[in-house]
């Protein structure tokens, strides 16, 4: 894993422009995101978007349960009406088209589609058989990812994640999506990242069901994982043209010190957030060092798991956000050292798009079999606000311009990236933050649903005009 053994010194993200709208998003000349092969869109995910949690036949989720709970959601807020998009999806595409997008990455709400026998819900079918021939018809590329979170509560109520049988009822899901779906998605991702289904729902229980024990935590991946790549041949056998992969959120971690300690604290924290989840993909290993940090926690792992999660990828979906930078606990494992005078979003993360690049070509050494890869989410929250009919969302502009550069950069070094695509198309449910924390490129006033186009979609917008007059 890469390490950074200047942390100190590399700490200070650039600046935001103190007027970045004087100097819209635009990519230097030669930059590889002139490519016309090079796909640039944006993304969503079902439970936060689609709302009509009980319309239609669809299930409760882990997520309904969850957000219903007092005090594990911010304001008490839940994503049952969320951004309406089950009523409004058409009205959402054209706002995509319109903006130029070339690709949308949406996922399937699992408790939607089939109920707790494994008998199809055809309306809930018949919603994404909608959606998705719309979106083909406009000549948008489609990402598809089965299970961004939403796991149906029958299933938790049985053991959830940390019952192996739910990897086999996975398979089931995916062999039902991609035998009704072939032909209108173009890549199936299995997982959103697993790292977060895994830590945060077992691990730490920020997310849902709200578990916090670390060998839960272990379990969880393990079975997680399992079910990707029990899923990976059925998704070839049902829909031969479309590419699979698996989407993973990475971390950058970066030593406070150049002391032998701080500096196996930062390795430690990349294993934690990226190896746990890589190595067995591309590896067929869990990393020992991983349970150097979490001793006692390693998961059951039956003969030939291993061969099975490693089954070969088309692409890798990475989502990254920000770094973090850590010390030794003084034990076999790290404390995090924040950072002061940089540049934070509202969730707090800083701002620091070369540990994207820095890990992108770290990866490109450390995994001989990286496949292709997509940048799957990238983007910031911000307190935003319409005013006047307009949204300046500035420090996004400077964000995403940097994060592209960031991307380019990893290109010219020789990672083999082909598409970027926006967190997130529109505002939403932000998990355990609620409605709070904005992430979107369009505005959502939740109380009407009126959508407003911010400025960074405007100049992303213009962009891709520009880069398809040029082509």
């Amino acid at each position: 894993m890469a390490n950074d053994a200047s942390a100190v010194s590399d700490a200070r993200s650039p600046a935001v422009s103190d007027n970045p709208l004087a100097d819209p998003f635009s990519p230097s000349a030669d930059s590889a995101l002139w490519r016309k092969n090079f796909l640039l869109g944006a993304a969503t995910a079902s439970y936060q978007i689609e709302g009509a949690v009980n319309e239609d036949g669809r299930l409760p989720s882990i997520w309904d349960t969850f957000s219903a709970t007092p005090g594990k959601v911010l304001a008490g807020d839940t994503g049952a009406v969320a951004c309406d998009h089950y009523h409004r999806w058409e009205a959402d595409i054209d706002l995509l088209v319109s903006l130029g997008l070339e690709g949308y990455r949406l996922s399937i709400a699992w408790p939607r589609v089939m109920d707790a026998a494994g008998v199809p819900n055809r309306k809930g079918l018949d919603f994404y058989k909608r959606l998705l021939n719309r979106l083909k018809e406009k000549g948008v590329t489609t990402f598809v990812t089965l299970y961004h979170w939403d796991l149906p509560q029958h299933l938790e109520d049985r053991g959830g994640w940390l019952n192996r049988d739910t990897a086999y009822r996975f398979v089931d899901y995916a062999d039902l999506m991609s035998r009704e779906l072939a032909g209108t998605v173009d890549a199936w991702a299995t997982l959103n990242e697993p790292w977060c289904s895994a830590y945060l729902g077992y691990g730490n229980g920020h997310h849902a069901p709200g578990l916090a024990d670390g060998r839960f935590a272990t379990q969880a991946m393990h079975h997680l994982l399992l079910a990707h790549g029990l899923a990976i041949p059925v998704l070839r056998a049902n829909d031969p043209a479309s590419q699979k992969g698996i989407v993973a959120n990475i971390g950058r971690g970066t030593a406070n010190s150049g002391s032998a300690a701080d500096q196996r604290a930062a390795h430690l924290f990349e294993v934690q957030h990226n190896a746990w989840i890589l190595d067995p993909l591309l590896k067929g290993a869990y990393s020992r060092d991983l349970f150097e940090l979490w001793p006692g926690t390693e998961p059951l792992v039956l003969d030939g798991d291993m061969q099975t999660i490693a089954a070969p990828l088309d692409f890798l979906g990475i989502n990254y956000y920000f770094r973090t930078n850590v010390a030794s606990d003084g034990g076999h494992g790290f404390r995090e050292v924040p950072l002061e005078g940089v540049e934070r979003t509202q969730m707090g993360w800083e701002v620091h798009p070369d540990g994207l690049r820095d890990l992108l070509t770290g990866f490109r050494s450390t995994y001989h079999n990286l496949p292709p890869i997509y940048i799957t989410e990238n983007g910031m929250a911000s307190d935003d606000k319409v005013i006047d009919g307009h949204v300046d969302d500035t420090q996004r502009i400077s964000f995403l311009k940097r994060h592209l550069a960031a991307v380019d950069q990893a290109i010219k070094a020789g990672v083999d990236i082909r598409g970027y695509f926006l967190w997130s198309l529109m505002d939403n449910f932000e998990w355990a933050f609620g409605y709070e924390r904005r992430f979107g490129v369009v505005h959502v006033d939740y109380s009407t649903q009126k959508r407003t186009v911010k400025r960074s979609a405007e100049l992303v917008a213009k962009f891709l005009k520009e880069r398809k007059a040029r082509i």
